[in-house]
C-alpha cells in the first residue's frame, strides 16, 4: 500500500531536531490537530534525532538514534501520525525503518549509492532530497538508483540549489522536471530560504520567503510541501532563523491548501 496519495496534499512537518519532549509533542500534536481538521492532508511527522552536518563542531546535533527512535515511535502511538527522519549512514537504515514509515536522505547525500541501497531495503519509503549542487535533470540517476535497488516507493524533495556564495534559488521547473521520474515531488520551504554559512559559521536564513515560495511551487505542480515549525524557533537549536513559529503554521498550512485546489481544480 502507498503511503503516498495524489487526492490529498502530502504535507512532512516537524521540528529540524527532535531536541526536547516538549518541542516534539507540541509540534506532534499541532501536527495531528491539522490532519483532523483537514482530511485533505496527509500528514507526516519528521524529527532528526541527529543533525550530523552542523557547521561548527560543537554545535548540538540533537538526542541521538536510539532516544530519537524511541521518541519517533511514541509520537507514531500517541498521534497515529506517520514519521520520519533522515540518517547518514547505510547501517543506520534498518534501525530506523523498524520505526519510521518514511527514511529520508539528506541533500548532501543524495548521489551515495550504499546509503540510498540500503534505504530501498528497508521496505519503506525513501524521501531522497535533491542536493543543492544538482540540477533537477541529474535527479534521474538518482532515482535510478532507489528503482534499482527495488525502493518501494520514492519521493523526490526540492530544497534549493547553491547560486554563487551562501545563497539558494529555487528553480520551479524542477518539479515538473522531476514529475517525470514518475515519482512525487515535495518541496521544502523551510531549507530553500537558508542562507548556508552566512550567519557567522553558522547557517542562517529568511523565513519570509517561506510562505511565498510554497505556494509558488504548489502552483508550479508540487505534490507536497515540507515545512520545519518549532514552538519558539529563537531557542531553536539547529535552523531556528528558517522554521516556522508554531502558533503561525496552521494558518500557513491552510492558505496552502487553498493553492493547491484550485491548481486541481484548473488541472
Amino acid at each position: 500500500m502507498k503511503l503516498y496519495d495524489p487526492n490529498r496534499l502530502l504535507l512532512i512537518a516537524g521540528p529540524c531536531s527532535l531536541e526536547t519532549e516538549d518541542v516534539t509533542f507540541s509540534v506532534a500534536d499541532k501536527l495531528a490537530e491539522l490532519a483532523a481538521a483537514h482530511p485533505e492532508l496527509n500528514v507526516v511527522f519528521k524529527g532528526s534525532f541527529d543533525k550530523a552536518n552542523r557547521t561548527s563542531l560543537g554545535s548540538e546535533r540533537g538526542p541521538g538514534m536510539e532516544e530519537g527512535l524511541a521518541r519517533l515511535r511514541q509520537v507514531k502511538e500517541k498521534t497515529g501520525l506517520p514519521v520520519t527522519t533522515d540518517f547518514h549512514l547505510p547501517e543506520q537504515a534498518a534501525p530506523v525503518g523498524e520505526v519510521c514509515d518514511v527514511l529520508q536522505v539528506p541533500a548532501f547525500l543524495c548521489r551515495q549509492t550504499d546509503l540510498l541501497v540500503a534505504a530501498a531495503q528497508t521496505g519503506r519509503v525513501v524521501n531522497v532530497k535533491k542536493g543543492q549542487f544538482l540540477s533537477p535533470a541529474e535527479m534521474r540517476f538518482v532515482v535510478d538508483k532507489l528503482e534499482g535497488a527495488k525502493a518501494a516507493e520514492i519521493w523526490q524533495t526540492e530544497r534549493g540549489s547553491t547560486f554563487g556564495y551562501q545563497n539558494l534559488v529555487v528553480d520551479m521547473r524542477s518539479f515538473s522536471i522531476m514529475k517525470g521520474y514518475g515519482h512525487p515531488t515535495v518541496f521544502d520551504a523551510t531549507h530553500s530560504v537558508q542562507l548556508p554559512g552566512a550567519g557567522g559559521g553558522k547557517t542562517t536564513g529568511q523565513r519570509e520567503f517561506v510562505p511565498a515560495l510554497a505556494r509558488a511551487a504548489l502552483g508550479a505542480g508540487a505534490d507536497g510541501l515540507f515545512f520545519e515549525t518549532h514552538p519558539d524557533p529563537s531557542k531553536a537549536i539547529s535552523d531556528g532563523p528558517n522554521q516556522i513559529p508554531l502558533e503561525q503554521f496552521a494558518a500557513l498550512v491552510e492558505s496552502c491548501l487553498r493553492v493547491w485546489s484550485a491548481v486541481r481544480i484548473q488541472a
